[in-house]
């Protein structure tokens, strides 16, 4: 399955090589994407972790440090942002992640999600990220 919004696009972004952007504006709590994944094991991810897909891959289960994914579509393009104005949702039954708006996104905007999960997440991630 793999559905992304009409008005969505890549685009390069500063620092941060490409991004996820909208043509138009977006109302909040609108599903811009949903994307099949690939659930990979363990043995797969010790691999990933060696090249450059490590920063493209999700955890992935109840479990997370036995799986991983690589989503489909631009699910890994969407740029981290502590102050993320979209959410990721996991399906693991129907191996999917869906991407929804938090707030009301202008034209022109680049559509970032948090890394750590929940939109408002201040944790740290693996990587120097401003706040």
């Amino acid at each position: 399955m793999l559905k992304i919004h009409e008005a969505l696009y890549l685009d390069h972004t500063a620092q941060k090589g490409r991004g996820v952007f909208t043509m138009q504006d977006i109302a909040p709590m609108t599903v811009v994407e949903i994307s099949s994944v690939l659930v990979l094991d363990r043995k797969a991810r010790e691999l990933l972790d060696q090249t450059p897909l490590y920063n493209y891959i999700f955890e992935w289960g109840p479990d997370q440090d036995k799986q991983c994914c690589v989503a489909w579509g631009y699910v890994s393009m969407y740029n981290h942002s502590y102050r993320a104005n979209c959410e990721y949702f996991m399906d693991f039954e129907e191996a999917v992640i869906r991407i929804q708006t938090v707030r009301a996104i202008a034209a022109g905007t680049e559509l970032t999600i948090n890394y750590n999960g929940d939109w408002n997440d201040e944790k740290k991630v693996w990587f120097e990220a401003s706040r």
